[in-house]
């Protein structure tokens, strides 16, 4: 489960961080005020594709205008040939064309916002129609063309829907259309406040319909009905889960609907149903995406978006024939002159492999090869660039078409290559080719065993814009240098989308160098979500619980009944992304994270201490557990949607390299070591510890209070590190200071131990550093553990706060109204009270 993560800024009892606020990313279109950006942001805000992603009918219905690569084309439906409308500044998306074919507005992404533009479809001349600073997308033109009807986040940071007048060429008198509402229902991936979206005009101009939750827990919502008057009255004609993307639209007849639905499925296709509410049936059919439809003005024919090749697609279906064909943008007329760049990407020995790579136009904006998915960044730092970094991947050599002038590229590959830049000037019509070599990280020799880096946490579809497979999954696996992946098969509330891939043995696509599993992630959000590794037998089903207002509304099974039916196939399970903040039950009653307790009852395999959360947050509570004698290693986990345009990412961002036998990569003895705790975890430094000559995992045993072991402990990295620190039991016992570029470094010492406990080393800088894609660069080794004649560790204080935290578990369950019945909830809570038993005994 992505939710956007917060970073904590606040002095840490155990260990002090301060992390300097001008330093922070921010998350893209931050003013938008909804509590889990993560979903929206991709699968409803317009995304920066090479592919055709919105699309939009001439009156005549002989021509489109479609959003491409950040642009707005035109395009006869029987020609091949595109022509280029607009070129910036910033990104150009959601076209509409105006009922009499004299203008076109659409949603241009620039100085971090969205406003609604304009074009003369004659002159081609542009102008902005709102300068709000908000987020101003899907515009629609009335029937008559003298009103758009848009959604706005001008009120209060949400979605409404908003009507302003069209005259020439001038948007005014612009109202809010719908209201807004406070719900008390349970949501969880959505916010308290009903939102509406995806607006469209009745053929006669006599009603809107848009999308709204109103009234619902899960999902975007049904579809509304209201006049476009203040105050007035909506009512619902249909309603269905919908995640974003359904965006309905009217036959010219009026009589007929076309949407987006997974009704039933796991992938999008086209439905109809009639307009004033009925049963729906689809008209199209397959295991991908069908979506964005607009219906022709002559009723004919219905183009729609579609990623079944993978990438996004324009494609025109003839109704009620049902013939559906491609319309290919072979020719392409560019509005300015550009010219043309070849990028290859070759090891220090001068062969070519793959990569990531980023093209970037002296504007900001981001080039790709025509065919490449381009991915974006989901946060980024203001002062650092205009836009959020784009990059696509590579395997070999590729040309692109890019604007004439200055361009920048950057490639990488993963954290034990360093990055390459480089900047050239590209003439008119010129042809520039450019070779970027990668050299390798020297690290300290490892005889016997080799380091294995691992993704935890890789969802390969998740209602993104691309259409993924394991091939190409392990093709971006492949260029990020990552060799293991873990893709958990998860629902996305309704939908399981991989859940026809998941298998419990490598996937085919696996290749000699790179690893692909079908894993799952148990998703009750309640108790908090666990990785099940490597099941033997099947998936479990249903995978979550605590879903109110559904047949899993129970809080039964608990995580603790699910790591014991995981480990009943010898599955590895571990909790993921699990703390944005730092949890405090003193002052917090709505605690329900079940971590510790499956910690206590021996139920925890690994923990991602680096994932989709706040490090630093998630390692305090680590450093309490061990604290309190626990063993639980490390793991990290990325959680990327691999078929999101925008995404947390990329595949690898956050891995876990793995300590095992040199020879061929298999999953086995990684898991085994992964269990063991040899691992460290990163996303970009890399480290190593040794205690005399105990190795991560291990535990070293001291005959007397007070005696010196030896360490040995080193760095690489792609980017500066400000921090790095031997940790022994949560405080600082040394710090190691960094030289010259601070990206490298060797050391040795002691260190006395007076008592049982644990140590690990600790890399960290203050701030964001490019091409590290996340909150700041962090590394953590698992423990090397120590033993002081057979006497455990136990912390009075942190055994302490995990009882407070119980406490509130305990209370929490005790006031669920969602149980089958009185033995389970009596189960649950002596579960609980199991778990609290084991840290009060901790405080004798």
């Amino acid at each position: 489960m992505p939710i956007y993560r917060k970073m904590l800024v606040a002095a840490v009892p155990l260990v002090s961080f301060l992390i300097p606020l001008q330093a922070q990313r921010d998350p893209v279109l931050k003013q938008i005020a909804e509590p889990h950006p993560y979903y929206f942001r991709e699968m409803y805000l317009p995304q920066l594709t090479t592919g055709p992603s919105s699309v939009a009918w001439a009156p005549d219905s002989k021509s489109l205008v479609y959003s491409m690569a950040g642009t707005l084309w035109q395009q006869r439906v029987d020609s091949v040939e595109a022509e280029q409308i607009t070129d910036g500044p910033g990104y150009d998306y959601q076209p509409d064309w105006s009922p009499d074919g004299h203008w076109i507005v659409f949603a241009k992404y620039a100085h971090d916002s969205v406003e609604l533009w304009a074009v003369n479809a004659d002159t081609r001349e542009t102008h902005a129609l709102t300068h709000e600073s908000a987020v101003n997308i899907e515009p629609r033109f009335s029937p008559t063309g003298d009103r758009i009807a848009y959604v706005s986040t001008s009120y209060n940071g949400r979605f409404h829907v908003f009507v302003g007048r069209f005259e020439n060429g001038d948007l005014k008198d612009i109202k809010r259309l719908t209201g807004e509402n406070r719900s008390s229902l349970p949501r969880y991936y959505y916010s308290q406040f009903d939102h509406e979206i995806s607006p469209a005009w009745s053929p006669d101009g006599k009603e809107v319909l848009f999308v709204s939750n109103r009234g619902h827990i899960y999902g975007t919502g049904g579809f509304w009905r209201m006049k476009p008057e203040l105050g007035a009255t909506a009512r619902e004609i249909h309603y269905e889960e919908t995640a974003w993307k359904a965006r309905p639209d009217f036959s010219p007849d009026g009589k007929r609907l076309v949407y987006a639905s997974y009704l039933g499925q796991a992938w999008h296709q086209l439905w109809l149903m009639p307009s004033d509410g009925g049963d729906p049936f689809p008209i199209s059919y397959g295991d991908f995406d069908n979506i964005n439809p607009r219906w022709s003005p002559d009723g004919r024919t219905i183009a729609f978006i579609s990623n079944r090749g993978g990438n996004t697609s324009l494609w025109l279906q003839e109704i009620p024939d049902g013939d559906q064909r491609v319309l290919l943008a072979k020719d392409r007329r560019y509005l300015h002159p550009m010219g043309h760049l070849q990028v290859s990407v070759v090891d220090e020995n001068g062969h070519e492999i793959s990569a990531r790579v980023a093209v970037t136009g002296a504007d900001g904006r981001a080039f790709a090869p025509a065919d490449a998915w381009m991915h974006a960044d989901d946060s980024f730092e203001r002062k650092e660039r205009p836009f959020e970094a784009h990059y696509f991947h590579v395997s070999g050599s590729v040309e692109m078409s890019v604007p004439a002038g200055t361009i920048t590229v950057d490639a990488m590959k993963g954290f034990e290559f360093g990055l390459a830049h480089q900047t050239v000037q590209v003439g008119s019509e010129k042809s520039v080719a450019v070779k970027l070599q990668l050299k390798p990280e020297t690290v300290p020799a490892n005889p016997g065993r080799q380091w294995v880096s691992g993704d935890v946490h890789v969802h390969m579809n998740y209602g993104g814009t691309y259409r993924n497979t394991p091939a190409h999954l392990v093709e971006q696996a492949s260029a990020e240098n990552l060799q293991l992946v873990q893709d958990l098969v998860v629902n996305k509330e309704q939908r399981i989308p991989d859940i026809s891939y998941f298998r419990t043995t490598p996937d085919p696509a696996s290749t000699s160098s790179t690893l692909l599993l079908h894993g799952q992630e148990f998703h009750t959000s309640y108790w908090g979500h666990l990785g099940l590794l490597h099941l033997t037998k099947n998936f479990l089903i249903p995978d979550y619980a605590g879903y109110a207002n559904t047949a899993a509304g129970s809080l039964s099974p608990t995580n603790a009944d699910v790591a014991d039916m995981a480990h009943a196939q010898r599955a590895v399970v571990g909790y993921v992304h699990p703390f944005d903040t730092y949890p405090d039950p003193k002052s917090d009653a709505s605690i329900t994270d079940e971590l510790p307790v499956d910690v206590a009852l021996g139920k925890v395999d690994y923990i991602e201490v680096m994932g989709f959360s706040d490090h630093k947050s998630t390692a305090r509570v680590w450093y309490q557990l061990l604290n309190c004698g626990f063993h639980l290693p490390t793991a990290a986990g990325t959680d990327a949607m691999a078929n999101f345009a925008s995404l947390r990412g990329p595949v690898g961002l956050n891995r876990v390299y793995v300590e095992v036998p040199a020879g061929n990569l298999q999953i086995d003895p990684w898991l085994e070591n992964l269990r063991k705790g040899r691992t460290f975890a990163t996303n970009g430094p890399l480290l190593g510890l040794s205690l005399g000559q105990f190795r991560l995992g291990d535990t070293l045993k001291i005959r007397k209070a007070g005696e010196s072991v030896d360490f040995k402990a080193w760095l690489r990295s792609i980017v500066p590190i400000d921090h790095l620190e031997l940790v022994c039991d949560g405080r600082v016992a040394k710090e190691f200071p960094l030289a010259g570029d601070k990206t490298s470094g060797e050391f040795t010492g002691s260190i006395p131990i007076t008592s049982s406990g644990w140590c690990l080393l600790r890399a960290w800088s203050d701030k964001a550093e490019y091409p590290v894609l996340d909150i700041y660069p962090y590394a953590t080794t698992s423990p090397i553990y120590l033993d002081l004649n057979g006497s455990k560790a136990a912390s009075k204080e942190d055994a302490a706060y995990f009882v407070a935290w119980i406490d509130r578990l305990i209370a929490n369950a005790e006031a669920h109204q969602d149980w089958n019945t009185d033995t389970e909830k009596q189960g649950v809570i002596g579960e609980l009270t199991k778990a609290r038993d084991v840290y009060t005994n901790l405080q004798k």
